[in-house]
C-alpha cells in the first residue's frame, strides 16, 4: 500500500507540472491585453508599456513560467491584478460558501442517488423503477442554470418561501445559512443525484442477478439486509467511483450555481477574474482545483480497499 501511493503521489508531480504548463500557456496565449484592460480605454501607448514592464510581461515566456513557478512552491500564488490583493487572500475569503454548496450537494446527492438507485433495483420493472429512469433523464439532461431559475421562480419569486439569492455565512445562524442554500443545492444536485442514482441502480441489479443473492432469498433472508447488508456491499466499488468523479466534478456546476444565485464564491471570482483577464486569480484557482481533482481520485482509489476487501494495492 505505501509503494502504491509514493508512486501515486510521484505521478501526481508529474501531473500537477503539465497542468501548470498548460494553463500558463493557455492564459499567456489567448487574445487580448491585461495591461490594455487595467489602463482603460483612455490609456495612452506610454501607460500600457509601462503597466507590461510593472508585472513583467515584457520578460520572455519561460523566464515569466520559471518565476511563476518559484514564487508559487513558495506559497506565493501572486496578486490579483485588479484587487491589488494576494491571491491566496482572496480565495480564503471566498472558500466558506463555495465549501458551503458543494458538501451540502455531496451530502444530498449520494444520500438521495444511492437510495434511489437501491430503490429502483429492488424494485426493477415497476413504477418506481420507470419514475427513476424518467427523472434521472430529465435530471441530467436539463441545464443547471435553467432548473435553479425555475426554482427560483416559483419556490422564491411565485410563492416568497425561500430567498431569491445571495448567501448568510454560517456565524449569523444555522437558520439563515440553510435557508439561503437550500435552492443552490438542489438546483446543483438534481443532476448528481440522476448520475448517481443510474449507476447505483445498474451496479445494484448486477449484483442482485448473482447465485448467492438468490440463495440468501431462498433462506429466508430479509430485504434490507439483502439489499444494504449483502448487496450493496458488492455494488461499492462502481458507486464509490461515480461518487468520487461527481465531487471533482462539482466546480464546473459551482461556477454556474453561483453566478445564477449570485453567491460570492470561488466560482464567481473565476467568472469576475476571466472577465478581467486577471491572470494570477485564474492561474492560482485551476491550481488548486487540479490539485485537490488528483487528491479525490487518489482517495477514491484507495477507499477501494475498504469497500470490497478482494482488492489489494
Amino acid at each position: 500500500m505505501a509503494a502504491y501511493i509514493f508512486r501515486r503521489l510521484v505521478s501526481t508531480i508529474a501531473v500537477m507540472a503539465m497542468v501548470g504548463i498548460f494553463v500558463f500557456l493557455l492564459l499567456r496565449l489567448a487574445p487580448g491585453d491585461p495591461a490594455a484592460m487595467i489602463a482603460g480605454r483612455s490609456a495612452t501607448a506610454e501607460m500600457i508599456a509601462g503597466i507590461h514592464e510593472k508585472l513583467g510581461l515584457n520578460d520572455p515566456m519561460p523566464v515569466q513560467f520559471i518565476r511563476w513557478v518559484r514564487d508559487m512552491l513558495a506559497g506565493d500564488f501572486g496578486t490579483s491584478i485588479f484587487a491589488g490583493r494576494p491571491v491566496l487572500e482572496l480565495i480564503s475569503q471566498r472558500l466558506e460558501p463555495t465549501l458551503s454548496l458543494s458538501m451540502l450537494t455531496m451530502i444530498l446527492s449520494v444520500t438521495v442517488g444511492v437510495s434511489l438507485g437501491v430503490l429502483a433495483a429492488w424494485r426493477s420493472g415497476g413504477l418506481i423503477d420507470r419514475l427513476l429512469t424518467a427523472f434521472a433523464t430529465i435530471g441530467y439532461s436539463v441545464p443547471v442554470f435553467v432548473i435553479g431559475y425555475f426554482l427560483i421562480y416559483f419556490f422564491a419569486i411565485r410563492t416568497h418561501w425561500l430567498p431569491v439569492q445571495g448567501y448568510k455565512p454560517i456565524e449569523f445562524g444555522l437558520g439563515p445559512w440553510l435557508l439561503h442554500l437550500v435552492l443552490p443545492t438542489v438546483t446543483l444536485s438534481l443532476a448528481y443525484i440522476a448520475f448517481i442514482a443510474r449507476i447505483s441502480r445498474a451496479s445494484m441489479l448486477e449484483v442482485l442477478s448473482e447465485d448467492y443473492m438468490r440463495t440468501a432469498a431462498a433462506k429466508g433472508v430479509s430485504s434490507y439486509a439483502m439489499l444494504f447488508h449483502h448487496a450493496l456491499k458488492n455494488a461499492g466499488v462502481p458507486i464509490v467511483t461515480v461518487i468520487g468523479l461527481s465531487f471533482a466534478g462539482l466546480i464546473g456546476g459551482v461556477v454556474i450555481t453561483e453566478t445564477v444565485f449570485n453567491i460570492p464564491g470561488v466560482g464567481r471570482l473565476v467568472v469576475d477574474a476571466i472577465n478581467n483577464r486577471d491572470y494570477p486569480i485564474i492561474q492560482g484557482v485551476l491550481i488548486l482545483v487540479s490539485g485537490l481533482y488528483v487528491l479525490i481520485n487518489l482517495a477514491v482509489d484507495l477507499s477501494y480497499t475498504l469497500v470490497d476487501p478482494r482488492i489489494r494495492y
